[in-house]
């Protein structure tokens, strides 16, 4: 019988072992480190509305202007630029912005993101990840990062924090 309960005992140890061992591994991954690239402000014109198409409701915003600030970049928004907004059955809609920065030193930066939004009592919060598109070496380095950016929309001005994911 005394082998019996030793092989009980460790059996039992093994399985909380296991089960500890299982526990820890299920612990989530830290999350990414992120990297201050600037601010974006732009301020929108007029907008169109396409209601009712066969993907809802569609609402494209004219971009008049703006300017990125940030340690590393300093641009202004050139125009055409705009936001082509999807209206969501939640209430929620679905950005999908287009825009070309021009550097204080000349390059070209196209940037793209997609993005949710949603209504506030002062207008919009806003949620996007920027891409960056250039083919001057001296900016390169945007073309191989994701960018994530946390916004907010009141009236006509729209402004964002930007940050690279590392």
């Amino acid at each position: 019988m005394r082998p019996a309960v030793v092989s009980f005992v460790g059996l039992a140890l093994t399985s909380a072992a296991s089960i500890a061992s299982a526990q820890k591994a299920a612990a989530p991954p830290p999350s990414p480190g992120l990297e201050y690239l600037g601010s974006m402000r732009v301020q929108t014109g007029t907008r169109t509305v396409v209601e009712n198409g066969p993907q809802g409701t569609r609402t494209i915003v004219q971009i008049v202007g703006g300017r990125f600030e940030g340690p590393r970049l300093k641009a202004s928004v050139q125009i055409p630029a705009g936001d082509w907004i999807t209206n969501r059955a939640d209430g929620s809609y679905r950005l999908d912005v287009r825009l070309t920065l021009k550097t204080d030193d000349g390059a070209l930066i196209l940037v793209t993101y997609n993005g949710i939004g949603q209504t506030t009592s002062a207008g919009a919060s806003l949620r996007a990840a920027p891409l960056f598109e250039t083919g001057d070496s001296r900016y390169t380095w945007l073309t191989k990062l994701q960018a994530v950016a946390v916004g907010e929309r009141v009236g006509t001005d729209v402004k964002y924090n930007v940050y690279a994911l590392k």
